[in-house]
């Protein structure tokens, strides 16, 4: 009896082990996804202006409205961007308040983009001041190199549109 004890703990503890180490480690993709702001069809994309609007006037800075939606995988692509590299992180953060607005078959937020210059490709920028001015609308296809966004196009547009 206790020669089948020790085996059924030796396989207990080996086999939970096991599980342990089998455990995928989440790589730094995965991290990056799981820290980015999502475009969410349900949103009220008129508040979160509103609100960046508030924000941005309180903090001395511009809004970039971020236009896209989950389905785009440029938008994906910017957003790693923006997470991955710290010089643009801390730029972005340090200049503007950014707010997502989803563009999808599920709300393509119609009312509030017609208020701005047509879109033609997602990821799209809108720069406007604090008071809700549009002073800026980029297409990000122009800040592309190759499969991906260009750090220095995208420093070069954040530094262009900045509050001074």
């Amino acid at each position: 009896m206790k020669a089948s004890f020790n085996l059924l703990a030796a396989l207990i503890i080996f086999g939970s082990t096991s599980l342990v180490q089998a455990t995928p480690v989440q790589s730094a993709a995965q991290s990056s996804e799981s820290k980015r702001e999502k475009f969410d069809p349900t949103r009220d994309a008129a508040k979160d202006i509103e609100a960046a609007l508030k924000k941005a006037s309180k903090e001395k800075k511009h809004v970039i409205v971020d236009v896209g939606g989950e389905w785009c995988s440029w938008c994906h692509k910017l957003d790693k961007l923006f997470l991955e590299n710290a010089d643009l992180n801390k730029f972005l953060t340090s200049k503007y308040v950014v707010v997502k607005v989803n563009f999808s078959r599920e709300n393509e937020n119609k009312a509030v983009l017609s208020k701005y210059p047509k879109i033609t490709g997602y990821p799209h920028l809108f720069v406007l001041d604090s008071k809700g001015k549009l002073l800026h609308s980029q297409d990000t296809g122009l800040l592309e190199t190759g499969a991906s966004h260009d750090p220095e196009k995208v420093m070069t547009f954040l530094k262009t549109w900045a509050l001074r």
